[in-house]
């Protein structure tokens, strides 16, 4: 058995030619870093840092006791669809001190999965503002908490105030199946809006 030192490192096959970037955004403690984790074929890069004192009457940890750490910039993975093509998925981070770094992060996805959290829906309101300011198409991934309750996907629709061709999905985002289930959804709405466009 190889030693975790002598494994080699992923690298992009050279025959790669193109590459297409996502976002997956969502406010504080959504599971950002969970599903980019459970999708990326590499080990993600993290910018994970110890959550300290500073953070306290600023980040809201209701519901979410255990949250020892938060991405202070961005989260990373890759997924090789092909042999020419590559994609990028780049997380965002959560809470609004750090967002001076959201616009460079958004420049030329191609689309975002914007995960909510269904007990508190209000928190997503600015990032969803966010995308739509910056006309990215998008989809709502609610993720499923243990304690989610089940709202009909016409009242999240009304909660959220989106617009009838933004597509709402649901995702376990531990789950690596459910995850890569998601992406394949967000992919089909993408390129079903292309379509539409062309």
């Amino acid at each position: 058995m190889a030693s975790a030192s002598s494994v080699e490192p992923a690298y992009l096959p050279s025959s790669v030619q193109g590459a297409v970037k996502i976002l997956v955004t969502g406010p504080f403690g959504v599971g950002k870093t969970t599903l980019v984790g459970a999708l990326s074929e590499i080990d993600p890069l993290r910018t994970e840092e110890t959550m300290t004192s500073a953070g306290e009457g600023v980040d809201d940890l209701t519901g979410r006791p255990h949250k020892a750490t938060t991405t202070v910039a961005l989260d990373f993975g890759r997924i090789t669809l092909s042999d020419r093509l590559a994609l990028y998925l780049f997380g965002t981070p959560g809470q609004q001190r750090f967002w001076p770094l959201w616009e460079d992060l958004s420049r030329g996805a191609l689309g975002a999965i914007a995960l909510v959290d269904a007990r508190r829906l209000e928190e997503s309101f600015d990032v969803l503002g966010l995308l739509e300011e910056q006309r990215i198409p998008f989809a709502v991934a609610v993720n499923v908490f243990p304690d989610t309750p089940a709202h009909p996907e016409a009242e999240l629709r009304t909660a959220l105030d989106l617009l009838p061709g933004v597509p709402i999905l649901t995702c376990d985002v531990r789950d690596e199946d459910a995850a890569h289930r998601l992406l394949i959804d967000f992919v089909d709405h993408l390129r079903v809006g292309a379509l539409e466009l062309s």
